[in-house]
C-alpha cells in the first residue's frame, strides 16, 4: 500500500467520523450517496482543472468515457 492510499483512507474515515459526530445524535440516511457524490464531484473538478477543462483528457485520466464524464457532470451539477 502506498502512503498516498493510506492518507486518502485516513482522510475519508476522519471526514465521515466528523460528520457523524456533528449530527449530535440526530439520525441520517443516504450517507453513502452523500460521501460518494461529494468525493466524485471533488475529484472530477480537480481533474478538469488540471486538464484546463479538456474533457477528453480528463476522462482519460479518470479512466472513464467522455459520455460517462458528461453524465456524471450533469448529475453532480458541474458546469463546463
Amino acid at each position: 500500500m502506498k502512503a498516498s492510499d493510506h492518507n486518502q483512507k485516513a482522510f475519508t474515515r476522519e471526514s465521515v467520523r466528523t460528520y457523524l459526530e456533528s449530527l449530535n445524535g440526530h439520525s441520517t440516511n443516504c450517507l453513502y450517496d452523500l460521501v460518494i457524490d461529494e468525493t466524485e464531484k471533488g475529484m472530477i473538478l480537480e481533474v478538469l482543472n488540471w486538464c484546463q477543462g479538456n474533457r477528453s483528457k480528463a476522462a482519460d485520466i479518470l479512466g472513464i468515457t467522455r459520455t460517462t464524464l458528461r453524465n456524471k457532470m450533469r448529475k453532480l451539477k458541474i458546469s463546463s
